[in-house]
């Protein structure tokens, strides 16, 4: 191929792939912005439910150092971790939501209490607390344990 047809090519190559980029970021946004009106309008709900799962996602990111690409300088390398729990409600309906990390260190499997949320948007989790017994030992030299329960 000669030198013209390539400045012919490379022109038509990078509109078409800028314009990818262009609507792959557009449609992303438009998609984002869709989901956050629909949960705003959504009513916020509480329901009795349990935490069924929980899961986490990790991503893992390799970068050049000073932007080398040969590698010659290294590489750094960062990962990410998305967290979710999923949830059933009373009507025997699954729930997945991503949640913080914080969130997720809060919640364990087969808790259960009541769900908050507004369409896709979790809001919270209140764990119903068992109601612990208080217990009261008096142990009395030379005879078995006796135990009382209040």
């Amino acid at each position: 191929m000669s030198f013209h047809g390539f400045a012919f090519i490379f022109p038509l190559l990078f509109v078409l792939v800028f314009s990818l980029v262009a609507f792959t970021f557009i449609v992303t946004l438009v998609r984002g912005a869709s989901e956050w009106n629909r949960n705003n309008h959504s009513p916020k709900l509480n329901v009795e439910a349990t935490c069924v799962s929980k899961r986490t996602n990790v991503t893992h990111h390799s970068e050049p150092v000073a932007n080398d690409f040969s590698g010659a300088h290294g590489y750094t390398h960062s990962s990410d971790t998305a967290y979710y729990a999923a949830f059933e409600v009373e009507s025997g309906d699954r729930i997945e939501f991503r949640i913080t990390g914080l969130q997720y260190g809060e919640l364990k499997e087969g808790d259960t209490g009541v769900l908050s949320f507004q369409g896709t948007r979790y809001l919270s989790f209140e764990c119903h607390v068992p109601q612990n017994e208080d217990i009261d030992f008096h142990i009395e030299q030379g005879s078995d344990v006796d135990v009382t329960i209040e």
